[in-house]
């Protein structure tokens, strides 16, 4: 099973669209795939028509000592299925302030036994302890970029933070991909970026770009996906290539794993204790 964060520390890079579409874009490949919204303010859910749930039906079951994930539901949505966020993570927040708290959905993963090809997270536009507990439970990361200088910034900071976690966390989080999103090639500011992000990332800048789209921003408008509201137009075309290389890379590096002797292991309690950037991180 391939686990997934899309992640920006900075708003406004298309974060839950490119999740969303990727999610509708896996699901049209065959692939059984789950989203889980782990943005408190819950914008993929409400994105996708959905009502937030009873917190035990939402992903806040993950972080509640007596909830049962087991009892959890997903919703299917636009051929990909939905774990909805809960405005009770906005309150909960405040109580997972240990370094082992970033350990509670990676567990709740393990215990579930998910019958799905790919687990996708979306997260909120800052470091939190959500947003580090999907970097803990995950193997690869997609950084959405808009290629203006505070989005720029936001992937910057974003990809140190999943270095940290890497490093520190979770070694089996070993892949991170930064995404273009809402490319005008009209604007000679979005090229100097590209250029700029390419130089100094190199080939873990996707190859394909999300280019700007009136298309894609009516399907949400309707609570549904490009996929569905528009299957022909540019956006649709755009995030069908972008899961594609994305997939291909994702499936060189798996090879090139399956041939190591000596394949990381995942984070522990103790490995979370001794981390003293992680305390660091919860208290701001």
């Amino acid at each position: 099973m391939t686990v997934l964060s899309v992640c920006n520390h900075k708003g406004g890079t298309g974060k839950t669209t490119t999740a969303i579409h990727l999610a509708a874009a896996l699901g049209l490949s065959g692939r059984r795939t789950l989203v889980i919204d782990l943005d408190p303010q819950g914008f993929l859910t409400r994105t996708m028509g959905l009502e937030e749930p009873a917190p035990e039906r939402s992903v806040a079951a993950f972080f509640d000592s007596d909830a049962d994930p087991q009892q959890l539901s997903p919703r299917e949505t636009s051929g990909f299925d939905l774990i909805p966020s809960s405005s009770t993570l906005t309150r909960r927040m405040r109580d997972l302030n240990r370094p082992t708290d970033v350990l509670w959905v990676r567990e709740a993963l393990q215990s579930l036994n998910l019958d799905y090809d790919v687990v996708l997270f979306d997260t909120a536009a800052a470091v939190t302890v959500y947003s580090l507990n999907a970097l803990v439970a995950s193997q690869h990361v997609l950084i959405p970029v808009l290629p203006e200088y505070q989005s720029v910034v936001g992937g910057e900071q974003t990809y140190q933070t999943t270095e940290l976690v890497e490093n520190k966390l979770n070694p089996l989080l070993e892949t991170r991909q930064i995404l273009f999103t809402q490319v005008d090639a009209r604007k000679r500011m979005h090229k100097t970026y590209q250029e700029y992000v390419r130089e100094k990332y190199g080939p873990e800048v996707l190859e394909n770009i999300v280019r700007t789209s009136t298309s894609l921003a009516k399907s949400q408008d309707g609570t549904t996906t490009v996929f569905d509201h528009d299957p022909s137009s540019r956006g649709a075309r755009d995030y069908a290539n972008v899961t594609d290389e994305l997939l291909e890379r994702i499936r060189e590096k798996d090879e090139g794993d399956a041939g190591d002797s000596e394949a990381p292991t995942g984070p522990t309690e103790s490995t979370v204790n001794d981390t003293p950037e992680l305390s660091r991180m919860l208290d701001s």
